[in-house]
């Protein structure tokens, strides 16, 4: 039986005021988007747009599937108690949106969810689209990469149907629906590129001091104790995927939006329990460069641009993390891609630990081509069309010779083959760019590649993968670097 999320809200600007809805369908497996809905519905409550929000999302999930087991998370604690049956419904205006929305599938198909605000926003951003576009006296549309999927409520007829059949096949054939996420264009800057950091060196300098504190008490969890894998044994806060491709397994993932949690497979991807000691992984800790001078401007800086030098905060936040990393000893050697932002912030990191850097050039960023140095509104203006097809599919290389990341990921995959042959059993310290550490998670997730764009990445952020001897990987995420901007 399909399995679905579907996530709603609705807003009012003035409450009563000009009101809208948005509503998103998740595969809860890999968290693609399916389906989008969102609309302006004029004058209204929030209560009573977040209700057809609801109803919209329940029906986007039926037209998906009918039979389909759908849990409804919405940040709005009123809908979610009313509709799970622990709050009596006393206002005129909700009942009948409440029937409605009851109707739309059995209720034993349907579970609610409460989440904040901050875990809805796919949903708030669609219901703010809706209600921007109908005070421009337009219909919300959406994005190309997500109109297959189902048509908006305005579309033309069959649209839905079509849409609709081309998922379900998708998703029985197991190959998900390949969406990236709506609004991509608008948000890819941000989450492919990271946070922008702070250009004060007075507020890089108290990021600084805090750094070192925070980055070892992280590292504990991170990567500071990579032990062997036992029968009975489990790991926190990992997720764990397919590794290199070799793995069998089809452990769970975590739902969209779920942060991560606890989730866990088995070794081997029997389903039953750890397997037997797989012995020590080979462990990269994945440590992204501090800041350049483009950073905090997001800007397209790859291997084909003017090969920036760490900014004044870039150099702090190198070695803030090299005193941390000093100070837990278990990095036993130092990789660095060849630019020169990872060179520096690699060497701040060797000159703490006593050891060498080794240079690999498979660790180097993608090359953006003619968007060297522009951010992404200006790619947008310039190469529209370059930039569309870029964001639609990963053969799609930048505009003047550039590189897909198709590209990147068979030389990311050759260069993480090198290293594990060259570090068996050992924690190596990888020191590259936001492209190559999101491939390297995404492998080993086994997740699509579209969900380089659904990851975000800050300047002098850590992460680590453990690759074991059956073919699985482990991914630990840290990221939390509200220490380091």
């Amino acid at each position: 039986m399909p399995r679905f999320v579907v996530e709603a809200d609705g807003g009012s600007r003035g409450n009563p005021g000009p009101a809208g809805y948005g509503a998103v369908v998740l595969d809860p497996a890999t968290g693609e988007t399916l389906a989008e809905r969102a609309e302006f519905i004029g004058v209204a409550t929030n209560n009573v747009a977040e209700y057809k929000g609801l109803i919209a999302g329940l029906r986007a999930a039926r037209e998906l599937a009918p039979d389909a087991t759908v849990l409804v998370r919405m940040d709005s604690k009123l809908v979610v108690e009313q509709m799970s049956g622990r709050w009596k419904i006393k206002h005129p205006d909700m009942k009948p949106l409440a029937a409605e929305a009851a109707k739309v599938l059995p209720r034993a198909q349907v579970t609610y969810e409460w989440i904040p605000r901050e875990r809805n926003k796919h949903a708030d951003r669609l219901a703010n689209e809706a209600m921007d576009a109908g005070k421009r006296g337009a219909q919300w549309e959406p994005s190309r990469s997500t109109a297959f999927a189902a048509a908006p409520p305005s579309g033309p007829p069959g649209d839905a149907t079509k849409g609709a059949a081309a998922v379900r096949a998708a998703m029985a054939s197991g190959g998900g629906t390949g969406t990236r996420a709506a609004g991509a264009a608008t948000a890819g800057a941000d989450t492919l590129f990271g946070d922008a950091a702070p250009d004060t060196d007075a507020s890089a300098e108290a990021a600084a001091v805090r750094a070192a504190a925070v980055v070892a008490r992280d590292t504990d969890t991170l990567f500071g104790a990579a032990g062997t894998r036992t029968p009975g044994a489990t790991v926190g806060a990992e997720v764990s995927g397919t590794g290199t491709g070799t793995g069998t397994g089809t452990g769970p993932r975590p739902a969209a939006g779920s942060g991560g949690g606890q989730a866990t497979r088995t070794a081997g991807g029997t389903g039953t329990g750890w397997g037997p000691d797989m012995g020590a992984p080979a462990t990269f800790v994945l440590l992204r460069h501090g800041e350049t001078a483009l950073t905090p401007q997001k800007r397209f800086s790859g291997s084909g641009g003017t090969d920036p030098e760490l900014s004044p905060a870039g150099r702090r936040q190198a070695e803030a993390v090299a005193e941390a990393l000093a100070a837990r000893g278990t990095v036993q050697a130092v990789v660095s891609s060849p630019l020169r932002r990872c060179r520096e912030t690699a060497q701040a990191v060797a000159d703490r630990l006593g050891l060498p850097v080794v240079v690999e050039e498979g660790l180097r960023e993608t090359d953006f081509g003619a968007w060297e140095g522009l951010t992404f509104a200006e790619v947008r203006e310039r190469f529209p069309d370059d930039l569309q097809a870029w964001l639609d599919s990963p053969k799609a290389a930048p505009t003047g010779g550039g590189e897909s990341f198709t590209a990147v990921t068979r030389r990311v995959s050759a260069a993480r083959d090198r290293l594990l042959s060259a570090h068996a059993g050992r924690t190596v310290l990888l020191v590259t760019h936001v492209t190559p550490v999101k491939t390297l998670v995404r492998l080993a997730l086994g997740a699509p590649p579209e969900s380089l764009f659904k990851m975000e990445l800050s300047a002098a952020s850590l992460s680590a993968v453990a690759y074991y001897a059956d073919g699985n990987a482990s991914v630990r995420l840290l990221n939390d670097t509200s220490h380091l901007r």
